[in-house]
């Protein structure tokens, strides 16, 4: 199966088209940048050039996209981009979770994913010998310490929220990766039903903006008239 992966969630964005064999992912084309902002502008020439090396759109099967937990504007510029490319090819378009693809990207067993999700707080998802422990969660870095550390000696934690809690696992491995490897992704989608991971986007937590109070023009609540 040949799968196109698109990730904006976090600090990468990437576009590859990998050749999925079980549980081995050959990069046909890979394209992958560092950044926290201005996937919009990247993207779609990233996976343009990732396709034309991989052979072109005809040759992929689905697409994949990270759905988060992550960025909310990289979020919603990967998955506005595979949607759209997947209706104009006629793909299917899978959706995966960023704390997935982070804990597929070490290949451990017991795993803590982390994301910081800044104000005292990570996104996290933790297995123990290869099984989940829950669905992904938004946990104060206290709560997350203590998951950490029940987790026992040699976990290894990944992601951006893996240096916050070093101390919780002194005898671990932490891999602080900025994103997902595109090919853990890509190992991740060819395995899924499209009708049962469709590409949503993951929120665990409400977003900071507020709804204004009164329309433009409008008195203040209580003002005098």
């Amino acid at each position: 199966m040949k799968v196109l992966v698109i990730d904006t969630a976090l600090g990468l964005c990437s576009a590859g088209v990998f050749e999925v064999e079980g549980e081995t992912a050959r990069p046909l084309g890979l394209r992958s940048e560092a950044m926290t902002k201005g996937h919009s502008e990247r993207l779609a020439g990233l996976a343009r050039d990732a396709v034309a090396e991989a052979g072109g759109f005809s040759v992929i099967d689905r697409i994949a996209v990270t759905v988060g937990p992550g960025s909310f504007t990289g979020l919603r510029v990967g998955l506005a981009f595979a949607q759209g490319l997947g209706a104009a090819l006629h793909r299917p378009v899978v959706g995966i979770s960023t704390l997935d693809a982070l804990a597929a990207s070490v290949g451990a067993k017991t795993v803590a994913a982390l994301i910081d999700a800044r104000r005292g707080q990570v996104y996290a998802r933790f297995w123990r010998d290869g099984v989940a422990e829950g669905p992904p969660e938004a946990l104060s870095l206290e709560q997350a310490t203590a998951r950490v550390t029940a987790l026992g000696p040699g976990a290894t934690l990944v992601g951006t929220g893996a240096s916050l809690l070093t101390e919780a696992a002194p005898d671990g491995v932490i891999a602080d990766r900025p994103g997902a490897a595109p090919e853990a992704v890509a190992r991740l989608a060819a395995g899924l039903d499209p009708e049962t991971a469709p590409p949503a986007p993951l929120y665990l937590r409400a977003p900071d903006a507020t709804p204004p109070t009164r329309l433009p023009g409008q008195p203040r609540a209580g003002a005098a008239a």
